[in-house]
């Protein structure tokens, strides 16, 4: 078997153009996917150099292997069963700014830099008031961004044509206007000035992005089956989802310059990204919240086969397409096409998804996933939408605990005052007081929801339903 590196596999040279702060498994197999998509299909022509935002990370591996790095995609494509591996070759070098800060800055030097793409966690994107100019490197990748940023606009004397489009792909909301702020704060605290201020202001892009593609990375099960069928010893190949989708909120001439779409990638450059983060919420995490309880109860334990189960399978497209898709606001058809790929990645069969890793937590998840859904159905059709409903009364059952009837234990898991508060709900015995006690819990709602007209009796009813007839008869008669 050979060493995977330049001598042996094909590595274009190409102009480094991206500068990617994260080296980890989803930016490979994400946005370096894609960007070698770009290069194959049109005429991008970019290479990526990756900068390693913390001590330690993984860029030796990485450069032992000349950077070059498989990916395997795996899942249903339109029906059809992929299981691909593709040999990426966009990363042109790794470097370590701890202990290669001279070569860290020069990338600021280099003319033809335009983009800056990152992914250090969601507690990468914070504001560290201890970070200086002078830091080799400053801590936090903000502080880091700023340093390049400013040496760029001094090497370059603010030359408007030499700003960065700036791609953050860290998990949270609004993301690009949480690093600009923060930058902002770096250029305060530094005294950079407001030439620079507006350099950055006016030159320079930082845009939104909300990013989607499960990556179960190293496939520490199959990877010398992989190595065999490739006939190369790679030690960063990463795993991921054929589903991937990317929402920029920016201006097409900025899409123009990233020619993703041109690539027949699913890459959407929008006015706002709040409708796509909804439509995410709303119809992948919230059928997700719902249809574990309702499974798990009814003898299911793992997503896939709740889709193909003759009644969870009817549960979990009613409460997609008849109610929580009635809820939102973007075209019908994007919708639907939306959750005919969410059923396309629960029905996965390379993924073994437990339905009970997606219960930890889940009051908390329903109010942020489901709950805005049944309000807006009830707002809408005049009625409250039985399957939401039925998921909320299942999650309540659900952290009764004890065993099911097939002996398999129930453990719920949530923040210890919404246990307790279960605890004692459920040792009354009464339905109405457990309903009740549940919904005006403005600890886990922010509000009393035995208001919503109507809700307190039907959640009730389930609760009586489940317990008399058990999960699945209570479910086909919603259906």
């Amino acid at each position: 078997m050979r060493p995977l590196n330049k001598e042996n596999a094909n590595k274009p040279v190409r102009p480094e153009r991206i500068i990617q702060f994260g080296e980890g498994n989803f930016l490979r197999a994400f946005v370096d996917w894609i960007v070698y998509n770009m290069d194959q299909k049109t005429d991008f022509n970019s290479s990526v150099v990756i900068v390693q935002p913390l001590g330690k990370g993984m860029i030796d591996t990485l450069n032992n292997q000349d950077c070059l790095y498989h990916v395997n995609l795996q899942g249903l494509d339109k029906g059809q069963v992929v299981n691909s591996l593709t040999l990426i070759d966009v990363v042109s070098r790794a470097l370590n700014p701890y202990s290669q800060f001279d070569e860290f800055m020069k990338l600021a030097e280099q003319p033809e830099m335009r983009f800056v793409i990152s992914n250090t966690t969601e507690a990468g994107i914070a504001f560290d008031p201890s970070c200086k100019l002078d830091d080799a490197p400053a801590a936090s990748y903000p502080g880091k961004l700023t340093q390049l940023l400013y040496h760029r606009f001094k090497t370059f004397n603010g030359d408007m044509s030499k700003g960065l489009i700036i791609f953050p792909c860290e998990l949270i909301f609004l993301n690009g206007h949480k690093l600009k702020e923060t930058i902002y704060q770096y250029i305060e605290l530094w005294n950079l000035g407001e030439d620079f201020k507006n350099w950055f202001e006016k030159a320079c892009g930082v845009y939104a992005t909300l990013v989607d593609r499960i990556v179960p990375g190293f496939p520490r099960k199959e990877i010398d089956a992989i190595k065999e069928k490739l006939q190369y010893d790679d030690n960063m190949v990463v795993q991921g989802e054929i589903f991937h989708l990317w929402v920029i909120e920016a201006p097409q001439e900025v899409a123009k310059e990233f020619p993703a779409d041109k690539a027949g990638l699913n890459v959407l450059f929008v006015p706002s990204e709040a409708p796509y983060h909804e439509r995410k919420v709303t119809l992948l995490n919230g059928p997700h919240t719902v249809l574990s309880p309702v499974a798990y109860l009814s003898g299911v334990n793992i997503v896939r086969d709740a889709c193909q189960h003759p009644v969870i399978g009817k549960f979990i497209h009613k409460v997609m397409f008849d109610e929580l898709m009635e809820t939102l606001n973007l075209p019908k058809a994007e919708l639907e096409q939306f959750a005919h790929d969410v059923l396309e990645r629960f029905n996965n069969p390379f993924v073994d998804h437990q339905v009970t890793s997606i219960m930890l937590n889940s009051f908390p998840k329903y109010q942020t996933r489901d709950l805005p859904g049944l309000k807006v159905y009830l707002e809408r059709k005049g009625e409250l939408p039985k399957g939401l409903v039925l998921g909320l009364a299942a999650i309540i059952t659900y952290y009764k605990g004890g065993v099911r009837e097939d002996g398999a234990e129930i453990v719920p898991n949530d923040a210890p005052e919404i246990m307790d508060l279960l605890k004692q709900l459920w040792a009354t015995g009464d339905t109405q007081k457990i309903a009740e006690g549940v919904l005006a819990a403005q600890s886990i709602w922010g509000e009393d929801l035995n208001q919503i007209p109507g809700l307190t009796a039907a959640v009730k009813a389930d609760l009586d339903s489940i317990q008399e007839k058990g999960m699945l008869e209570t479910v086909k008669s919603i259906l």
